[in-house]
Protein backbone atom coordinates (compact mmCIF):
# COMPACT_ATOMS: atom_id res chain seq x y z
CA UNK A 1 0.00 0.00 0.00
CA UNK A 2 2.83 2.39 0.86
CA UNK A 3 4.43 1.81 -2.53
CA UNK A 4 1.10 2.53 -4.22
CA UNK A 5 0.80 5.81 -2.33
CA UNK A 6 4.43 6.62 -3.14
CA UNK A 7 4.08 6.01 -6.85
CA UNK A 8 0.60 7.49 -7.18
CA UNK A 9 -0.25 4.82 -9.76
CA UNK A 10 -3.65 4.36 -8.11
CA UNK A 11 -4.66 7.84 -9.35
CA UNK A 12 -5.39 7.13 -13.00
CA UNK A 13 -7.09 9.64 -15.28
CA UNK A 14 -10.28 7.58 -15.27
CA UNK A 15 -10.37 7.50 -11.48
CA UNK A 16 -9.64 11.21 -11.16
CA UNK A 17 -12.48 11.96 -13.59
CA UNK A 18 -14.85 9.59 -11.78
CA UNK A 19 -14.04 11.03 -8.33
CA UNK A 20 -14.60 14.58 -9.59
CA UNK A 21 -17.94 13.69 -11.18
CA UNK A 22 -19.11 11.85 -8.05
CA UNK A 23 -18.28 14.84 -5.83
CA UNK A 24 -19.97 17.20 -8.31
CA UNK A 25 -23.19 15.16 -8.40
CA UNK A 26 -23.30 14.77 -4.61
CA UNK A 27 -22.40 18.42 -4.07
CA UNK A 28 -25.05 19.76 -6.42
CA UNK A 29 -27.62 17.32 -5.07
CA UNK A 30 -26.89 18.35 -1.50
CA UNK A 31 -27.18 22.05 -2.32
CA UNK A 32 -30.46 21.45 -4.14
CA UNK A 33 -31.90 19.62 -1.12
CA UNK A 34 -30.91 22.52 1.15
CA UNK A 35 -32.10 25.32 -1.13
CA UNK A 36 -35.39 23.80 -2.29
CA UNK A 37 -38.30 23.81 0.11
CA UNK A 38 -37.82 27.16 1.78
CA UNK A 39 -39.13 30.60 0.91
CA UNK A 40 -38.44 32.71 -2.18
CA UNK A 41 -35.14 33.93 -0.64
CA UNK A 42 -34.51 31.36 2.10
CA UNK A 43 -33.56 27.68 2.26
CA UNK A 44 -35.37 24.88 4.06
CA UNK A 45 -33.67 25.88 7.32
CA UNK A 46 -34.92 29.46 7.11
CA UNK A 47 -31.49 30.89 6.25
CA UNK A 48 -30.82 33.08 3.22
CA UNK A 49 -30.09 30.93 0.18
CA UNK A 50 -26.29 30.78 -0.15
CA UNK A 51 -26.06 32.34 3.33
CA UNK A 52 -23.11 34.76 3.13
CA UNK A 53 -24.23 36.28 -0.16
CA UNK A 54 -27.06 37.95 1.74
CA UNK A 55 -24.48 40.20 3.43
CA UNK A 56 -23.16 41.38 0.06
CA UNK A 57 -26.57 41.86 -1.56
CA UNK A 58 -28.05 43.77 1.38
CA UNK A 59 -24.92 45.93 1.64
CA UNK A 60 -25.47 46.88 -1.98
CA UNK A 61 -29.11 47.64 -1.24
CA UNK A 62 -28.11 49.84 1.68
CA UNK A 63 -25.67 51.71 -0.54
CA UNK A 64 -28.33 52.26 -3.18
CA UNK A 65 -30.64 53.59 -0.48
CA UNK A 66 -28.00 56.19 0.44
CA UNK A 67 -26.53 54.65 3.61
CA UNK A 68 -22.90 54.05 2.61
CA UNK A 69 -21.56 54.46 6.15
CA UNK A 70 -24.31 52.49 7.90
CA UNK A 71 -23.58 49.27 6.08
CA UNK A 72 -20.21 49.06 7.87
CA UNK A 73 -21.98 49.09 11.24
CA UNK A 74 -22.94 45.45 11.95
CA UNK A 75 -26.10 46.22 13.91
CA UNK A 76 -27.43 48.68 11.33
CA UNK A 77 -26.62 46.24 8.55
CA UNK A 78 -28.19 43.29 10.40
CA UNK A 79 -31.40 45.24 10.99
CA UNK A 80 -31.56 46.11 7.29
CA UNK A 81 -31.07 42.43 6.37
CA UNK A 82 -34.00 41.36 8.54
CA UNK A 83 -36.21 43.94 6.88
CA UNK A 84 -35.02 42.94 3.41
CA UNK A 85 -35.88 39.30 4.10
CA UNK A 86 -39.11 40.24 5.92
CA UNK A 87 -38.09 38.02 8.83
CA UNK A 88 -36.92 39.31 12.23
CA UNK A 89 -35.40 35.89 13.00
CA UNK A 90 -33.50 35.28 9.77
CA UNK A 91 -29.77 34.56 10.17
CA UNK A 92 -27.68 37.62 9.36
CA UNK A 93 -24.26 37.90 7.74
CA UNK A 94 -21.81 40.76 7.91
CA UNK A 95 -20.02 42.97 5.44
CA UNK A 96 -16.25 42.64 5.94
CA UNK A 97 -14.79 44.18 2.80
CA UNK A 98 -13.04 47.44 1.86
CA UNK A 99 -15.15 50.09 0.10
CA UNK A 100 -13.77 48.98 -3.31
CA UNK A 101 -16.06 45.97 -3.29
CA UNK A 102 -19.17 48.10 -2.92
CA UNK A 103 -19.18 48.63 -6.68
CA UNK A 104 -19.82 44.92 -7.17
CA UNK A 105 -22.34 44.83 -4.32
CA UNK A 106 -24.27 47.78 -5.75
CA UNK A 107 -24.44 46.22 -9.22
CA UNK A 108 -25.73 42.95 -7.80
CA UNK A 109 -28.24 44.79 -5.63
CA UNK A 110 -29.96 46.21 -8.71
CA UNK A 111 -31.34 42.70 -9.27
CA UNK A 112 -33.65 40.57 -7.12
CA UNK A 113 -31.85 38.29 -4.67
CA UNK A 114 -31.89 34.91 -6.47
CA UNK A 115 -31.08 36.28 -9.97
CA UNK A 116 -28.26 38.34 -8.43
CA UNK A 117 -26.89 35.23 -6.75
CA UNK A 118 -27.06 33.28 -10.01
CA UNK A 119 -25.25 36.01 -11.96
CA UNK A 120 -22.62 36.37 -9.24
CA UNK A 121 -21.81 32.68 -8.94
CA UNK A 122 -21.96 31.92 -12.66
CA UNK A 123 -19.71 34.81 -13.69
CA UNK A 124 -17.07 34.27 -11.01
CA UNK A 125 -17.13 30.49 -11.49
CA UNK A 126 -16.45 31.06 -15.19
CA UNK A 127 -13.45 33.24 -14.25
CA UNK A 128 -12.13 30.51 -11.94
CA UNK A 129 -12.44 27.87 -14.68
CA UNK A 130 -10.87 30.20 -17.23
CA UNK A 131 -7.85 30.60 -14.96
CA UNK A 132 -7.49 26.83 -14.54
CA UNK A 133 -7.75 26.36 -18.31
CA UNK A 134 -5.16 29.07 -18.96
CA UNK A 135 -2.73 27.56 -16.43
CA UNK A 136 -2.90 24.11 -18.05
CA UNK A 137 -4.41 24.50 -21.54
CA UNK A 138 -3.29 21.08 -22.75
CA UNK A 139 -4.74 19.11 -19.84
CA UNK A 140 -8.52 18.96 -20.20
CA UNK A 141 -8.86 16.58 -17.27
CA UNK A 142 -7.95 19.45 -14.95
CA UNK A 143 -11.17 21.28 -15.91
CA UNK A 144 -13.22 18.28 -14.77
CA UNK A 145 -11.16 18.05 -11.59
CA UNK A 146 -11.60 21.79 -11.02
CA UNK A 147 -15.37 21.55 -11.45
CA UNK A 148 -15.61 18.65 -8.98
CA UNK A 149 -13.20 20.25 -6.49
CA UNK A 150 -15.00 20.06 -3.10
CA UNK A 151 -14.13 23.68 -2.29
CA UNK A 152 -16.34 24.68 -5.23
CA UNK A 153 -19.42 23.41 -3.41
CA UNK A 154 -18.40 25.01 -0.13
CA UNK A 155 -18.19 28.30 -2.03
CA UNK A 156 -21.53 27.73 -3.77
CA UNK A 157 -23.16 26.86 -0.48
CA UNK A 158 -22.03 30.16 1.01
CA UNK A 159 -22.49 32.25 -2.13
CA UNK A 160 -19.02 33.57 -1.48
CA UNK A 161 -16.33 35.30 -3.52
CA UNK A 162 -13.66 32.58 -3.56
CA UNK A 163 -14.14 31.98 -7.30
CA UNK A 164 -13.30 35.63 -7.94
CA UNK A 165 -10.29 35.48 -5.64
CA UNK A 166 -8.97 32.28 -7.20
CA UNK A 167 -9.51 33.57 -10.73
CA UNK A 168 -7.75 36.88 -10.14
CA UNK A 169 -4.88 35.20 -8.29
CA UNK A 170 -4.52 32.50 -10.93
CA UNK A 171 -4.35 34.97 -13.82
CA UNK A 172 -2.16 37.33 -11.81
CA UNK A 173 0.45 34.64 -11.15
CA UNK A 174 0.23 33.15 -14.65
CA UNK A 175 0.66 36.42 -16.55
CA UNK A 176 3.49 37.99 -14.56
CA UNK A 177 6.00 37.28 -17.31
CA UNK A 178 3.81 37.36 -20.42
CA UNK A 179 1.38 40.19 -19.63
CA UNK A 180 2.78 42.03 -16.60
CA UNK A 181 0.35 44.95 -16.78
CA UNK A 182 -2.69 42.66 -16.88
CA UNK A 183 -1.15 40.57 -14.10
CA UNK A 184 -0.65 43.68 -12.00
CA UNK A 185 -4.25 44.76 -12.55
CA UNK A 186 -5.49 41.33 -11.43
CA UNK A 187 -3.30 41.47 -8.34
CA UNK A 188 -4.39 45.04 -7.62
CA UNK A 189 -8.05 44.01 -7.81
CA UNK A 190 -7.33 41.47 -5.08
CA UNK A 191 -7.16 44.41 -2.66
CA UNK A 192 -10.80 43.64 -1.93
CA UNK A 193 -9.40 40.64 0.03
CA UNK A 194 -6.28 42.27 1.48
CA UNK A 195 -5.42 39.35 3.77
CA UNK A 196 -4.37 37.32 0.73
CA UNK A 197 -1.99 39.96 -0.59
CA UNK A 198 0.79 39.57 1.97
CA UNK A 199 2.93 37.29 -0.16
CA UNK A 200 2.44 38.82 -3.60
CA UNK A 201 4.89 41.76 -3.26
CA UNK A 202 7.64 39.25 -2.46
CA UNK A 203 7.01 37.37 -5.70
CA UNK A 204 6.79 40.53 -7.79
CA UNK A 205 9.75 42.41 -6.37
CA UNK A 206 12.24 39.54 -6.16
CA UNK A 207 11.08 38.34 -9.57
CA UNK A 208 11.85 41.76 -11.02
CA UNK A 209 8.26 42.24 -12.21
CA UNK A 210 8.34 46.01 -11.93
CA UNK A 211 5.67 46.69 -14.54
CA UNK A 212 3.32 44.40 -12.64
CA UNK A 213 4.20 46.21 -9.40
CA UNK A 214 3.40 49.56 -11.01
CA UNK A 215 0.14 48.26 -12.50
CA UNK A 216 -0.96 46.79 -9.17
CA UNK A 217 -0.16 49.99 -7.30
CA UNK A 218 -1.95 52.09 -9.92
CA UNK A 219 -5.01 49.82 -9.75
CA UNK A 220 -5.27 50.10 -5.97
CA UNK A 221 -4.71 53.86 -6.13
CA UNK A 222 -7.35 54.30 -8.83
CA UNK A 223 -9.88 52.26 -6.85
CA UNK A 224 -9.12 54.21 -3.68
CA UNK A 225 -9.47 57.60 -5.34
CA UNK A 226 -12.57 56.51 -7.22
CA UNK A 227 -14.43 55.21 -4.18
CA UNK A 228 -13.42 58.28 -2.15
CA UNK A 229 -14.78 60.64 -4.81
CA UNK A 230 -17.91 58.52 -5.08
CA UNK A 231 -18.76 57.94 -1.42
CA UNK A 232 -16.66 60.52 0.41
CA UNK A 233 -13.68 60.11 2.74
CA UNK A 234 -15.93 59.21 5.68
CA UNK A 235 -16.53 55.80 4.12
CA UNK A 236 -12.97 54.87 5.08
CA UNK A 237 -13.55 55.78 8.71
CA UNK A 238 -16.68 53.63 8.68
CA UNK A 239 -14.69 50.78 7.12
CA UNK A 240 -11.97 50.97 9.79
CA UNK A 241 -14.59 50.89 12.52
CA UNK A 242 -16.25 47.88 10.95
CA UNK A 243 -12.88 46.16 10.51
CA UNK A 244 -12.33 46.43 14.27
CA UNK A 245 -15.55 44.48 14.81
CA UNK A 246 -14.43 41.83 12.31
CA UNK A 247 -11.06 41.45 14.01
CA UNK A 248 -12.38 41.30 17.55
CA UNK A 249 -15.59 39.31 17.13
CA UNK A 250 -15.15 37.20 13.98
CA UNK A 251 -11.42 36.47 14.15
CA UNK A 252 -10.33 36.73 17.78
CA UNK A 253 -13.53 35.50 19.46
CA UNK A 254 -14.32 33.03 16.68
CA UNK A 255 -18.05 33.67 16.67
CA UNK A 256 -18.38 31.87 13.31
CA UNK A 257 -16.67 28.77 14.75
CA UNK A 258 -12.99 27.88 14.88
CA UNK A 259 -13.67 24.87 12.66
CA UNK A 260 -14.60 27.17 9.76
CA UNK A 261 -11.42 29.28 9.94
CA UNK A 262 -8.52 27.32 8.45
CA UNK A 263 -5.52 29.13 9.89
CA UNK A 264 -2.76 28.61 12.42
CA UNK A 265 -4.29 31.39 14.53
CA UNK A 266 -7.67 29.64 14.60
CA UNK A 267 -6.10 26.29 15.44
CA UNK A 268 -4.29 27.74 18.45
CA UNK A 269 -7.41 29.58 19.60
CA UNK A 270 -9.45 26.38 19.31
CA UNK A 271 -6.97 24.76 21.70
CA UNK A 272 -7.60 27.55 24.21
CA UNK A 273 -4.43 29.53 23.51
CA UNK A 274 -4.48 33.20 24.61
CA UNK A 275 -4.40 35.85 21.92
CA UNK A 276 -0.66 36.69 22.22
CA UNK A 277 0.29 33.04 21.74
CA UNK A 278 -2.11 32.52 18.85
CA UNK A 279 -0.88 35.67 17.11
CA UNK A 280 2.71 34.69 17.79
CA UNK A 281 2.21 31.28 16.19
CA UNK A 282 0.52 32.86 13.18
CA UNK A 283 3.29 35.46 12.79
CA UNK A 284 5.86 32.65 12.91
CA UNK A 285 4.08 30.75 10.13
CA UNK A 286 3.59 33.92 8.09
CA UNK A 287 7.26 34.79 8.48
CA UNK A 288 8.33 31.30 7.45
CA UNK A 289 6.10 31.40 4.36
CA UNK A 290 7.45 34.81 3.32
CA UNK A 291 11.06 33.72 3.92
CA UNK A 292 10.68 30.53 1.88
CA UNK A 293 8.95 32.36 -0.96
CA UNK A 294 11.64 35.01 -0.95
CA UNK A 295 14.34 32.34 -1.11
CA UNK A 296 12.60 30.55 -3.97
CA UNK A 297 12.02 33.75 -5.93
CA UNK A 298 15.64 34.83 -5.35
CA UNK A 299 16.95 31.40 -6.34
CA UNK A 300 14.88 31.30 -9.52
CA UNK A 301 12.49 28.43 -8.81
CA UNK A 302 10.35 27.04 -11.61
CA UNK A 303 7.59 29.57 -12.23
CA UNK A 304 4.79 27.02 -11.90
CA UNK A 305 6.09 25.68 -8.61
CA UNK A 306 6.59 29.23 -7.34
CA UNK A 307 3.04 30.13 -8.37
CA UNK A 308 1.66 27.04 -6.62
CA UNK A 309 3.63 27.97 -3.51
CA UNK A 310 2.32 31.54 -3.69
CA UNK A 311 -1.30 30.37 -3.92
CA UNK A 312 -0.87 27.95 -1.02
CA UNK A 313 1.21 30.46 0.94
CA UNK A 314 -1.49 33.10 0.55
CA UNK A 315 -3.79 30.86 2.60
CA UNK A 316 -1.17 29.93 5.19
CA UNK A 317 0.07 33.47 5.73
CA UNK A 318 -3.20 34.95 6.96
CA UNK A 319 -5.01 34.37 10.25
CA UNK A 320 -8.36 34.88 8.47
CA UNK A 321 -8.85 32.07 5.96
CA UNK A 322 -12.15 30.20 5.85
CA UNK A 323 -12.74 26.85 4.22
CA UNK A 324 -14.40 28.31 1.13
CA UNK A 325 -11.20 30.31 0.55
CA UNK A 326 -9.50 26.97 -0.06
CA UNK A 327 -10.88 27.24 -3.60
CA UNK A 328 -7.56 29.02 -4.16
CA UNK A 329 -5.94 25.60 -3.79
CA UNK A 330 -7.47 24.74 -7.16
CA UNK A 331 -5.01 27.21 -8.69
CA UNK A 332 -2.11 25.61 -6.80
CA UNK A 333 -3.18 22.13 -7.91
CA UNK A 334 -3.37 23.25 -11.55
CA UNK A 335 0.12 24.80 -11.53
CA UNK A 336 1.57 21.74 -9.77
CA UNK A 337 -0.14 19.24 -12.05
CA UNK A 338 0.98 21.09 -15.18
CA UNK A 339 4.55 21.04 -13.88
CA UNK A 340 4.31 17.34 -12.99
CA UNK A 341 2.95 16.31 -16.39
CA UNK A 342 5.85 18.06 -18.12
CA UNK A 343 8.70 17.26 -15.71
CA UNK A 344 7.43 14.04 -14.16
CA UNK A 345 5.82 13.56 -10.76
CA UNK A 346 7.99 13.13 -7.68
CA UNK A 347 7.38 10.29 -5.21
CA UNK A 348 4.15 10.85 -3.26
CA UNK A 349 3.25 13.89 -5.39
CA UNK A 350 0.15 12.46 -7.05
CA UNK A 351 -1.21 11.15 -3.75
CA UNK A 352 -0.51 14.48 -2.07
CA UNK A 353 -2.36 16.32 -4.83
CA UNK A 354 -5.33 14.03 -4.25
CA UNK A 355 -5.22 14.82 -0.52
CA UNK A 356 -5.05 18.57 -1.18
CA UNK A 357 -7.98 18.20 -3.59
CA UNK A 358 -10.23 16.39 -1.09
CA UNK A 359 -9.26 18.27 2.09
CA UNK A 360 -11.82 21.11 1.74
CA UNK A 361 -14.50 18.44 2.06
CA UNK A 362 -13.07 17.19 5.35
CA UNK A 363 -11.38 20.18 7.00
CA UNK A 364 -14.41 21.70 8.75
CA UNK A 365 -15.91 18.39 9.91
CA UNK A 366 -12.57 17.02 11.10
CA UNK A 367 -11.77 20.07 13.20
CA UNK A 368 -15.32 20.20 14.56
CA UNK A 369 -15.36 16.55 15.66
CA UNK A 370 -11.73 15.86 16.59
CA UNK A 371 -10.14 19.28 17.07
CA UNK A 372 -7.44 18.38 14.52
CA UNK A 373 -6.72 21.34 12.18
CA UNK A 374 -6.50 19.09 9.13
CA UNK A 375 -6.82 21.91 6.60
CA UNK A 376 -3.87 23.86 7.94
CA UNK A 377 -1.77 20.72 8.31
CA UNK A 378 -2.37 19.59 4.72
CA UNK A 379 -1.71 23.07 3.31
CA UNK A 380 1.54 23.31 5.29
CA UNK A 381 2.57 19.84 4.09
CA UNK A 382 1.82 20.81 0.49
CA UNK A 383 3.74 24.08 0.77
CA UNK A 384 6.76 22.26 2.23
CA UNK A 385 6.63 19.61 -0.49
CA UNK A 386 6.55 22.26 -3.22
CA UNK A 387 9.53 24.04 -1.66
CA UNK A 388 11.51 20.80 -1.49
CA UNK A 389 10.63 20.02 -5.11
CA UNK A 390 11.72 23.49 -6.20
CA UNK A 391 15.02 23.17 -4.33
CA UNK A 392 15.71 19.82 -5.99
CA UNK A 393 15.51 21.38 -9.45
CA UNK A 394 18.03 23.60 -11.17
CA UNK A 395 17.22 27.30 -10.86
CA UNK A 396 15.62 29.13 -13.76
CA UNK A 397 18.18 31.71 -14.91
CA UNK A 398 15.57 34.10 -16.27
CA UNK A 399 13.63 34.01 -13.01
CA UNK A 400 16.54 34.98 -10.78
CA UNK A 401 17.43 38.55 -11.77
CA UNK A 402 19.49 39.19 -8.64
CA UNK A 403 21.81 36.28 -9.36
CA UNK A 404 22.02 36.18 -13.12
CA UNK A 405 21.89 38.56 -16.03
CA UNK A 406 18.64 38.30 -17.92
CA UNK A 407 18.92 36.71 -21.33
Amino acid sequence: MLETIRSGDWLTEDRARAYALIVAVIGLGGLALIWIGGGPMTDRFGRPIATDFSGVWTAGRMLLSGDAAGLFDPWTHFAFQRRAFSDPNVEVYGWHYPPFFLTVAALLATMPYVPALAVWQASTFALYLAAIRAIAPAHRLLIVVAIGFPAVFVTLGHGHNAFLTAGLLGFGLLLLDRRPVIAGICIGLLAYKPQFGLILPVIMVLGGHWRAVAAAAATVAAMSVGVTLWLGPEVWLAFLKGASFTRAVILEDGITGWHKIQSTFSAFRSFGAPLPLAYGAQFAVTGAVLAVLALMAFRGADRRLLAAMAATGALLATPYCLDYDMTILGVAIAFTAAHGVERGFAPYEKSLLALVWIVPLMARATMMTTGVPLGVMVMALFFGFLAARALAEKPDILAAPWRFARG
